[in-house]
């Protein structure tokens, strides 16, 4: 079975597991609003990557499920949920099963609630060594997310 883990948003990532292990991570694909210069999630690109990565019905869609931040406004919720919704599409087009985690879930599944956003960085760099070069830079923590979110559903239900 194949595990695709995705931290979803704008600055987000995908990873993806075979046999447990990381075989692919990339930062989400994203593109120019052209009217306003805003980024946003390249739907095309998205499913090129699953295509392309022989993703099927079998296979499963490891979605974290975020809900609102204090703090971060209606305009910044508004685009986060649209990034969210374009990727459910995707897969929703493509017949792929979306699977929704929530970060306490996978987070506490670690040991990193409440720990810095480097940490989930650290951790993958100790279970995948192989892989450090590909998340060798501080902003490279949501590749590192996107693979801990695989990670988890293949340590609670992918065995």
């Amino acid at each position: 079975m194949i595990i695709v883990g995705i931290d979803p948003g704008v600055s987000g990532a995908i990873s993806i597991l075979r046999e447990g292990k990381v075989s692919m991570i990339c930062d989400m694909p994203i593109m120019i609003d052209g009217t306003k210069s805003k980024r946003q999630i390249n739907a095309a690109e998205l499913a090129n990557i699953l295509i392309k990565e022989n993703i099927g019905e079998d296979d499963k869609i490891i979605l974290e499920s975020v809900s609102a931040m204090p703090g971060q406004g209606v305009t910044g919720m508004f685009s986060f949920g649209q990034s969210f919704g374009v990727i459910k599409g995707v897969c929703a087009a493509l017949k792929l099963p979306v699977i929704l985690v929530r970060p306490v879930k996978w987070k506490k599944h670690f040991n990193l609630l409440n720990s810095e956003k480097d940490a989930s960085r650290t951790k993958v760099i100790e279970t995948y060594p192989y892989i450090a070069s590909e998340i060798a830079r501080k902003k490279d923590s949501n590749k590192a997310d996107a693979i801990l979110i695989a990670k988890y559903y293949f340590e609670t239900q992918g065995n």
